[in-house]
């Protein structure tokens, strides 16, 4: 049987919380895929408050859930084969430890493993607007390899739910995970 593609999704916590657990439920439903879920303390607040989840309820949705300050995780190692890690959302403080190198806990440290491993590491920068550092910050990660990847509605699509808006930024997650889906319609072009 084949190794899983393992995805590596922390949520910290700027708000969007809902990005970070639509993704997961999208994972679940993926065959081959095996998810790894990491969530600052500031991020299960915000999960609380925007979705009314409680944690079990969220860890559940992934297949395997790490602690925070669990820096001997296996996440935390480069010997660990991950396909990819996403941060969704990815707060500016998360930005900054990551650009900055600093691994303070296994959120950052995993997306530094992802890096240095020359993985796919896509961040959702959840701030607005945003100053000089922040835009440096994304310049240093984005010089280092990751994508960010900021949750940007796509009205084309004419969505009519907050699930709509939400969904399409997943659904191009898993296409920049290289994951087949069917998330979100695909833009066929305009009719004459």
């Amino acid at each position: 049987m084949p190794e899983p593609r393992r995805i590596v999704v922390g949520i910290s916590g700027a708000s969007g919380a809902v990005y970070g657990v639509a993704l997961l439920r999208a994972l679940r439903g993926l065959d081959g895929v095996e998810s790894h879920l990491v969530v600052s303390d500031a991020g299960w607040l915000n999960i609380r408050h925007e979705t009314g989840l409680e944690p079990p309820a969220v860890r559940a949705l992934a297949d395997q859930c790490h602690a925070i300050d669990a820096i001997g995780a296996s996440i935390a190692s480069g010997s660990f084969r991950a396909h990819g890690m996403v941060v969704a959302p990815c707060s500016m403080r998360t930005l900054a430890a990551i650009a900055h190198g600093l691994s303070d806990n296994l959120l950052t440290r995993a997306a530094d493993v992802a890096l240095k491993e020359r993985r796919r590491l896509l961040l959702l920068a959840r701030e607005t607007p945003l100053h000089l550092g922040h835009l440096r910050n994304m310049v240093a990660v984005t010089e280092m390899g990751a994508i960010v990847c900021p949750p940007v509605p796509a009205f084309y699509q004419r969505p009519q739910t907050v699930e709509d808006i939400v969904q399409h930024s997943v659904a191009r997650l898993l296409d920049l995970l290289e994951l087949a889906h069917d998330l979100a319609p695909r833009w066929a072009g305009l009719e004459p």
